[in-house]
């Protein structure tokens, strides 16, 4: 290798994925000048100059049905990706989240021995614990998001970094309610609530009625009440209008953005949120919420009975105790949520300690984590690839 090019072959496996790879991206590259970058990613990813083999929305499924549904889809473009990084090994890879795709492919390389590293922990300490067996086998470091899980790799002896989280870095520590409220042009006092069902289609193929049904509820309380709904793409946004109609609700005050979730959340006084990295993203802009899931019954089934913990909203999690309420499967109905939302309204005492708490959890996560996950992948490549690139550097 004579040119200091670095070449680095990345997996991302949903909107989550996209936003943590392209900072990692632009980190690297202020290191690694004429580093390429492909694999698997989506438009953040592209916007750092990614070079997408296949779109990231191809493997944003979740839940055991709906994985079984795209499951040909799925297996082909691990195969075409594992033919192609052996047939041409990259000088490290990084698989960020998506373990049960990432896993295998990383195992691989790991056996060829291209270093491979897998940023965001696989939630060992919720479920399946015995998955760090898999991972250990798999990867040459795991990039761990959250302050208590590198105890967990280090006791089997498996090398973790702990990096924090990007979004602690992005997210103003501070309330920016009224700000947010100008951008979008809200009255300082209106009742506001964000409603977030997902990122995924098939999250909003199984949430958006309900969260339009609870807005209707909320509606019979506080009739100058307004629905923020952020959509991430083209097919949400078209899904979640076609729930509108389905479920006659145009007359609703409902407002829909393309983007803008931080903005709609830092305007709200209550958000409504499916799990997963959203529920973070609200706890860091310190708006009280009411975490919501539904996925196919017989994924469901598979997947409450192994759960360890006595609640999913990361916001709990990283708290160690039910600080907003989850409304799972069938407790999640328009009834249950539209009181829960309507309680936080009310009663801004709670609000107020629960801002608190998230304010310290803020604090913990925020660890200038690109800049982090970025050395961290500099020490895992090989030393003569390291040596050469740094030798041309200087």
């Amino acid at each position: 290798m004579t040119s200091g090019v670095v070449r680095i072959a990345m997996v991302a496996g949903e909107a989550s994925g996209d936003l943590l790879a392209s900072h990692l991206i632009q980190a690297l590259r202020a290191k690694l000048p004429n580093a390429v970058f492909y694999g698997v990613g989506g438009p953040k990813m592209l916007a750092q100059g990614f070079d997408a083999w296949h779109p990231l929305e191809k493997l944003a499924v979740r839940g055991y049905v709906e994985v079984l549904r795209h499951y040909r889809e799925i297996s082909a473009i691990r195969h075409d990706l594992t033919r192609r990084l052996l047939a041409d090994p990259p000088d490290v890879f990084i698989g960020v989240d998506a373990p049960d795709f990432n896993l295998a492919l990383e195992k691989s390389l790991k056996q060829r021995g291209v270093p491979s590293i897998h940023y965001v922990s696989p939630s060992i300490w919720a479920w399946r614990g015995k998955r760090i067996h898999k991972i250990g086998a798999a990867v040459s470091r795991v990039l761990a998001l959250f302050p208590f899980e590198p105890a967990l790799y280090e006791k089997q002896g498996i090398p973790v970094s702990y990096v924090g989280h990007p979004l602690a870095d992005i997210l103003p520590l501070d309330d920016e309610r009224e700000a947010a409220r100008d951008l979008l042009d809200l009255h300082a006092q209106q009742p506001v609530f964000a409603l977030l069902p997902g990122s995924r289609q098939s999250e909003l193929q199984y949430m958006a009625d309900t969260f339009i049904a609870t807005a209707h509820e909320i509606s019979k309380t506080l009739p100058d009440a307004l629905f923020l709904v952020p959509l991430a793409t083209r097919e949400t946004r078209l899904l979640f209008e076609t729930a509108l109609y389905r479920c006659n609700a145009s007359d609703l005050p409902i407002r829909m953005l393309f983007g803008h979730a931080h903005e709609a959340m830092m305007a709200a006084d209550v958000v409504l949120v499916a799990s997963g990295t959203a529920t973070l993203e609200a706890a860091l802009i310190k708006r009280p919420m009411a975490i919501v899931y539904k996925m196919a019954p017989f994924s469901y089934r598979m997947m409450k009975g192994m759960g360890y913990l006595p609640y999913v909203g990361l916001p709990n999690i990283l708290a160690g105790e039910f600080v907003v309420p989850e409304f799972i499967q069938n407790d999640a109905t328009p009834e249950n949520l539209a009181q829960a939302l309507l309680n936080f309204y009310s009663d801004k005492a709670t609000c107020a300690r629960i801002a608190d708490v998230f304010y310290g959890i803020h604090v913990q996560l925020k660890q200038n984590t690109a800049e982090k996950a970025a050395a961290a992948v500099l020490d895992s490549l090989p030393a003569a690839v390291r040596n050469n690139v740094f030798a041309i550097v200087s």
